[in-house]
Order: C-alpha cells, then structure tokens, then sequence
C-alpha cells in the first residue's frame, strides 16, 4: 500500500545504490531485472544520467553501469501507462491474485513520464555502448488464457546495435526460476553474462561504439517505432472482429458474382476506377458479407496487401471516424511492407502528454506517398459501414479514394459498403445491391433451413417459405423471427407458428416495437438499460452496467459487489433479460492482441438498427410518451440520477468505515465497479440534462 511511485523507487534505489558504494563509486555494474523491475531500473538510470554538479556522486551509477540483463520487461507502447497498468494487472492474475487496481495505480507515474522515459531510453543506451540482452517468455500463461504476460512486440527494445534477444522457455512467473546449474534455460542465462563480461570496460570511444552514424539510425529507429505505435489504438479492429462470421454455405456466391470479379480485374480498372460499392437497407447483412470478403481476400496466393476498417457508431471517437480510419490502414499497410516505414523519419508532429498527434491531412499525404512507392502492386482496402460515420467526413474520405483509384501508377482498390443513405455519387465505380440479389435470397433461404428447428414437416416447410418472402430480403429480420419461433416451437406450441409468424410485423422497426411491447416484465431496468447503452459516456463494462440499474432500481443491492453471489453469468442474463435480447457483450476473445492495453468486454446493442429505432426514428415516443421531445434531456437526468445514488450509497461506506474519500475510492474500487463511472461523470450527464432543457437544482 506505498504510496511511492515507480518514479519515487527509482529515485531511491539510486540514492541507496551510490551510498553502498562509496567505497568503490567507478566499480563497473551489471542490471539484471525482471518485469516492471526493468522499468525501476530504466528510470532509475536516466535520473542518474542527469546529475551534474552537486548531485554529481549520484552520476557514478550512470557512467559504471556496463549492461543489463532484462527478464520479460515491457519496454514499449503507444500509450505506456495504460499499456504498463495491463502488464502489471497481468501479472497479479498469473500469480492467483485478483487485478488490484489499487495497487497498480499507486505505483504508475504518469502516462507523459513512461513516455520520456521510453523515447530517452533507447539513444542513451546507443551512446553509452552498454551490452543489453533482452529474455523474453515463450509460454503463456494458463490464467490469461495461454497468452504471454509480455509480448514478444514490446519486450525487447528494438536496439541492434547493443541489443541482443532471446526466448527464455518458460512463462513470465518462471523465466528467471532456474532448477541448477545443468538447466538448459539458466545456460542461457550464464552465456549472455559472460558475454557481457567480456565486453567490460568497452566504453563510449571504444572500437564498440557505434560510430555516430549508427547512433543516428538507431535514434531514427526508435523514433520510426514510436510514430507506428501512436498509430494503433485501442479496439483498432475490435467492430470487425465482433461480427459474426458468415453462416456456413453462405456468401460464397460473392465470388463469382460478376461485378466483384470486374472490381478484382487489373485490366479492366480503368473502366470502373478500383470502386466497387456494396449497399443494402438496413440489417440486410452487410457488414456479414464484407468481413466474409475481406477474409477471402487475404487468403488469395498472391502479392496483393489488404486492409480494412469497420466504422461503429457505437464506439470509442476513433472507431467512428475518418480519423481512425487513416491511423488504421496506414498503420496495416507499414507493418504489412516494413520497407516503407522509412517515410516516417522526416515527419514532424506535435505531441502531447499521450504521445504523437496525427491530423488527418496528413496522414492522407502520408498514406499516398507509401502507395505510390508500392508501384503497381495491388492493395484492396474493405471499409464497411460509411452510414456510422459522420456524411461531411465520408464524402471527403470518397472523395479522396477516387483520386487515389484514378492516379496512374498505382493499383487501388477499394471495397464500401454503405446504407443507400447518404447517397453520395461516384464517377466511376460498380455496385452490388444486396436485397436485390437472387444469391442474397438464397443465403437467406439456408439460414432458415438451418437454423429454424422446427421439424420437416409439411407446415415447417409452409412457414419456411412463408418467413423467406416475408423477410424482404432483411437478414437482422430473419435472425430476430427465427428466435421468436424457435421459442414458440420449444414451448409445444407448434399448431400456433403459422398465426405467430402472420402477426409479427414484416418491418424491422414495428418489429422492435413489438419485441419492446410483448410483455410488461421488467419495464424499469428494460427503460434503463437502453438510457445506458444509448447515453452513456462510452460504452460500459458489464459489471458497470449492472451496477449502474441497479443503483436506482433496487438501490439497496448496490452496496458493493460480492463475486460468490453476483457471478458474471448472473451479470449476463441480467443484461439479456433487461435489454430483451437486443444488447450484446462484445467477445474480447476475438480481438486477439489488437486491443493493446488490456481488452475487456463492453455492452453495445446487437446492431446499429436498434439505435436508430430509438433516435432516427424517435420509437422511444411510442414506447414512452411521457419523454415528449426531451428523450435525451430526460435520459440524461435520470443517468446523472443513478450516479449520484451510487456516490450516496459509497459516502454512506465512508462515514461508517471512518476511511477518507481517497481511501474509499482505493479500497472499494473492486467492490463497487460503477464508482468511477459515476464520480466521472456525474457532472457530464448533469450538463447534458441542462442542455437538453431539464433543469434541476444543486447536486
């Protein structure tokens, strides 16, 4: 429970360092370190470095120092703070312990310090020649799901010159747990420490300095690596990979579909400038069909390079603009071809305490340039989902993908999928419509098969048909009914289907409006659950979620949360039962390694249609009649509402614990997962409650 900081370790490590080592101040040193020790001892040594003068006894452990032997230690990130704070919690959950936000956070100094830290580090090592081997884990760990504690990407400190790295067989808890002398890994161990040795004493002016050229490109390196990582950001791909993929049998037939092989000719892009543009009203199954298309083109044997972006409206700022679009596929297309990624050297940009600051000017320019040094090799770019985006943004974005299609030289091809609406008109370009597609149909009519398990009787067969031309070529229609009917079917009520299926409406929105309206159970958590997804800050955890309803409908149960009797599957089929089945929890499973800084599960609603129903569509009128024109004013007031119970339900904690508020808030960060949420935000909702028109007094 110190209250030090790595920063504040590291300080005193040097200071206790030099004072048992004043009888020998120069005798030569040697860091082995392990994990975020790595990070003590880095700081460590750059506060050493900056001691001149008065301090100048505490620069002796600076210019000693020969090398460093680094275990499983996380050397680099876009965002380190947060990107440390992950190692850390990793850490806690492979060693049986819980992630101990408390402790993670008293010991992290700030996001701008990690970042000094990172881009000092690696020239100081360059000039200075020490001889640095970087162990890195090969095994996973069982806890986090066989992954590493550390990946390979962030364990080593990208320093060819002094740098050497290895795989250490073991996982982060063990690699440096050797069983004796004879154990093959602690071999290892001895070899990059006698290498060391022997290089003692070779310091700067040495034969084994690099010279200053060298010094110069590794500076460029570090800088090269920095400028990608503050490309990425969190769930950079997290929409794609949460789209279901294609239901088997299913959208194959876009391969041979003729207007896709046009798109994929090479001689006849000229006719069509490299744009094919796949539209389809809403819930047809565009966003399915997309990711099916980009996968298929990644498994083409050939020297084409793809990339893709998914725009979510229901995501982080990033996720739903142009901006993130262009980090995302520049980013794609320098690690695809590292040979281009020396176009970064002569950039200049701002920074700011979380890193680099990319406009998207330029990195449209950037974008273009490493195009164009692709020669005529193709590139074929997916993007889905224009219809999320922002239209003034899409229209330039269109708008500069036709240039890039249309300049000689170069062979671009890209792939949209849209809503017809914002029509926006292309001067070349092909178009698939996806409703009007006899193949479409025919996806639809194997989902039915499959899925509807109603027998094979002659009345199964007569509701098959009946739900395939009721459909209108709508998949989310098709995927909501065949629930409803599989459930009537389940409770014995077969002889009903054929009535069930004539009274369910034939248009999405009178549908939700009727999944809404079916029964009564639960109104107060189902009204509130959609007021979260729909008006929270960004989009909540689970847990959060659960807490927040639970704070205002059932105040006395959010007292704190007890894991033996609130599991996260009783947290699931929370959600599920308020939301009626139209929210999801995303599977941060199938982010894989994308989501850099710890990925999590969030709540979002099973489709963007369910939004619209709500907003574009004001279906909250038929709903709820009492919210008039203010939905969002008066939505914001009752989140804000919500907060300020949860704080109430903490304060009242507080005087009965006698614990400071700062205590409360360390102690019980775990127990009550909503807590931050609402100290957050609590003034966010208060103001959005004002401008939308809902006055209310002092909170």
């Amino acid at each position: 429970m110190s209250k030090s900081t790595v920063y504040d370790i590291a300080w005193n490590f040097l200071v206790a360092l030099e004072a048992t080592r004043r009888a020998e101040p120069i005798r030569p040193l040697l860091f082995v370190v392990h994990s975020l020790g790595g990070i003590v001892v880095k700081e460590m040594l750059r506060r050493s470095s900056g001691c001149h003068v008065e301090r100048s006894h505490l620069r002796n452990i600076f210019e000693s120092t020969e090398g460093i032997i680094f275990f499983g230690t996380p050397h680099g990130s876009a965002g380190p703070c947060r990107f440390i704070q992950r190692v850390a919690e990793s850490v806690f959950k492979a060693a049986g312990f819980s992630a101990n936000n408390k402790v993670v956070d008293s010991l992290l100094p700030s996001s701008e310090r990690l970042r000094e830290l990172r881009e000092d580090f690696g020239p100081m090592a360059c000039r200075q020649g020490w001889i640095i081997h970087s162990f890195q884990e090969q095994i996973g760990v069982r806890s986090l799901g066989w992954r590493k504690v550390v990946e390979d990407v962030s364990s080593c400190l990208n320093l060819q010159a002094v740098e050497t790295t290895e795989h250490i067989g073991r996982n982060h808890m063990n690699m440096c747990r050797f069983s004796g002398p004879e154990d093959v890994e602690y071999v290892k161990f001895t070899a990059a420490l006698d290498r060391i040795l022997r290089g003692r004493g070779k310091r700067p002016g040495a034969e084994s300095v690099p010279p200053s050229t060298e010094l110069k490109k590794q500076e460029l390196l570090i800088k090269r690596q920095a400028l990608l990582e503050s490309l990425r950001f969190d769930q950079i791909d997290a929409r794609q990979m949460n789209i279901k993929t294609a239901h088997v049998d299913t959208c194959r037939w876009l391969l041979e579909n003729a207007e896709y092989l046009k798109w994929l000719d090479v001689d006849r892009r000229d006719d069509h400038g490299g744009l094919l543009w796949l539209k389809g009203k809403l819930g047809t199954g565009k966003s399915t069909l997309t990711k099916f298309a980009l996968s298929n083109a990644r498994k083409m044997i050939n020297d084409r390079i793809t990339l893709s972006f998914f725009f979510n409206a229901r995501g982080d700022y990033l996720e739903r603009t142009t901006l993130g679009l262009y980090r995302s596929i520049l980013l794609q297309l320098l690690e695809t071809k590292p040979t281009l990624q020396d176009i970064l050297d002569s950039r200049i940009l701002s920074t700011t305490n979380t890193g680099y600051q990319w406009s998207v000017e330029l990195l449209k320019e950037v974008f273009e340039h490493a195009i164009q040094l692709l020669s005529r090799q193709s590139v074929l770019c997916f993007i889905d989902a224009l219809d999320e985006c922002d239209d003034t943004e899409v229209r330039d974005m269109v708008s500069f993908f036709e240039h890039m299609g249309n300049t000689p030289g170069i062979q671009f091809h890209i792939f949209f999928s849209s809503r017809h609406y914002p029509h926006i008109t292309a001067k070349k370009g092909l178009t698939i419509v996806l409703e009007k597609s006899k193949e479409h149909d025919k996806d639809i009519a194997i989902y039915i098969q499959n899925q509807l398990r109603i027998g094979q009787s002659n009345l199964a067969k007569e509701i098959r048909e009946q739900l395939q031309h009721k459909s209108s070529g709508i998949f989310m229609w098709v995927v909501l009914v065949v629930a409803i009917l599989n459930k009537e079917f389940d409770d014995g009520n077969m002889h009903a289907l054929r009535r069930k299926l004539q009274d369910i409406p034939a248009k999405l929105h009178d549908l939700f409006r009727e999944i809404f309206t079916r029964d009564s159970h639960n109104s107060d958590s189902f009204r509130l659950c959609m007021q979260w997804v729909l008006f929270s800050r960004y989009p909540l955890r689970p847990e959060e979620l659960y807490f927040a309803i639970i704070s205002s409908i059932e105040p006395h149960l959010a007292t704190g949360w007890d894991r033996s009797e609130i599991t996260v599957d009783t947290i699931q089929k929370f959600i599920l039962s308020s939301s009626k089945g139209l929210v999801e929890i995303t599977d941060v499973t199938r982010i894989g390694t994308t989501a850099r800084f710890g990925p999590f599960p969030t709540v979002q609603f099973i489709h963007e249609s369910v939004k619209d129903f709500f907003l574009k569509d004001e279906g909250y009128r038929e709903l709820w009649p009492d919210f008039e024109h203010r939905f969002q004013g008066l939505s914001d007031e009752k989140l804000k509402q919500c907060c300020l119970n949860q704080i109430s339900i903490a304060i009242e904690k507080q005087l009965r614990a006698d614990l400071s508020f700062s205590a409360l808030l360390n102690l019980f960060r775990d127990a009550y997962p909503f807590l931050n949420y609402a100290i957050s935000n609590v003034l966010y909702h208060a103001y959005h409650a004002e401008r939308g028109s809902v006055s209310h007094g002092l909170i």
